[in-house]
């Protein structure tokens, strides 16, 4: 099979970005005449189109803080998980070194040899682009180096090493490993200034291979999606936020939002049935627009390109808010049309649009 990884290296679309405009129409936020004017200017709304240089460092957030009332953890979504989308489990000798981290930090575990060269072996050997075209590896050592986050081990047996030590970009990751079933998965969050939806946390794997071009939270173990959402809470890192796969396949597919963010794990935590839905609905829309993005882009894991807005896309939007405009479930309407058309543009192998007048 060709690989996805041959990347459209510093692609130009000769559009501005246009996608905020957009993404403010989708959450309701900008109503649809007024869509026009900030899609034309979008300095002029706020919008910047300006993207820092690859180069360029970005002054780093503080600590994060502990999540605001609508940031709760949502009830991970009823398990669909398929050990067999998983290849070659890693032999539980070769990870049994993990155990020996208990207690260090992150960083102690980066500067091991043996450590780095399994990092190497359960991430895909694509180019990602972090700030410019590298390694995932290469992206994980720089978030990881100089960590002082402590190596998790949770019920014997499923181990995370996490760093929030991005030079720039507001970079952070974690990796986390199954000892017995010997699968390993990682996740990486920064705020990308090259024309895609951001931010964005990308989830990898070598061994998970599937030639669909979506994948869903519920796919992966719980346990690792129990560890996502620690994480996400630990880090700062919003409950909805555009989320990506890279497998063995070495192609970016969609990490598809399908928790439910009306059902919290702690109760005490939720909030008002009205804002919780709202977040069930900006969840559907940061995924249709990913999944826009992805086809504009090919998949590929080092796309660069600004998001293409067709007329097409602002047209859909004006059918589905009118379709919802009435009804005892305007909200549950417009998430149910925005689960299907995101479903409609990953399984088509292009998505046609309308040229701008």
């Amino acid at each position: 099979m060709p690989s996805f990884c041959a990347s459209l290296r510093k692609l130009k679309v000769l559009r501005a970005p246009l996608f905020a405009g957009l993404f403010l129409m989708a959450a309701g936020i900008l109503p649809p005449h007024a869509a026009g004017d900030v899609l034309a200017n979008p300095q002029a709304s706020g919008l910047s189109s300006h993207a820092t240089e690859p180069g360029v460092q970005e002054p780093q957030s503080p600590e994060p803080q502990s999540p605001g009332p609508q940031a709760q953890e949502p009830t991970a979504p009823p398990s669909k998980y398929d050990p067999a989308i998983f290849q070659k489990s890693i032999p539980s000798e070769q990870l049994a070194f993990l155990g020996h981290f208990a207690g260090m930090t992150a960083n102690d575990a980066v500067r091991d040899k043996q450590f780095r060269k399994l990092m190497h072996s359960v991430l895909p050997d694509c180019t990602f682009h972090y700030g410019w075209d590298m390694s995932p590896s290469d992206a994980f050592e720089k978030v990881l180096t100089g960590s002082p986050l402590p190596v998790q081990i949770r019920d014997g047996r499923y181990v995370t090493v996490s760093g929030r030590n991005g030079p720039y970009l507001r970079g952070r990751g974690f990796l986390w490993f199954d000892l017995q079933e010997g699968i390993a998965l990682a996740g990486f969050y920064f705020h990308p200034t090259n024309g895609e939806p951001t931010p964005t946390v990308t989830v990898f794997s070598r061994q998970v291979e599937v030639k669909e071009e979506s994948l869903k939270l519920s796919q992966l173990p719980p346990a690792f999606a129990d560890a996502l959402s620690l994480w996400s809470v630990e880090s700062g890192v919003a409950p909805v936020t555009t989320r990506y796969f890279i497998g063995g396949f070495n192609k970016k597919i969609l990490l598809e939002h399908d928790e439910d963010y009306c059902a919290p794990v702690n109760p005490a935590t939720a909030s008002a049935a009205d804002d919780c839905e709202q977040m069930n609905a900006d969840a559907a829309d940061i995924d249709l627009n990913a999944a826009y993005y992805l086809e504009q882009t090919n998949h590929a894991t080092n796309a660069t390109a600004w998001m293409l807005v067709g007329e097409d896309q602002v047209a859909w939007i004006q059918v589905r808010d009118n379709t919802c405009r009435i009804g005892p479930d305007r909200l549950g309407c417009r998430i149910r049309l925005t689960r299907e058309r995101t479903h409609v543009v990953l399984s088509q192998h292009s998505v046609p649009h309308l040229p701008h007048k």
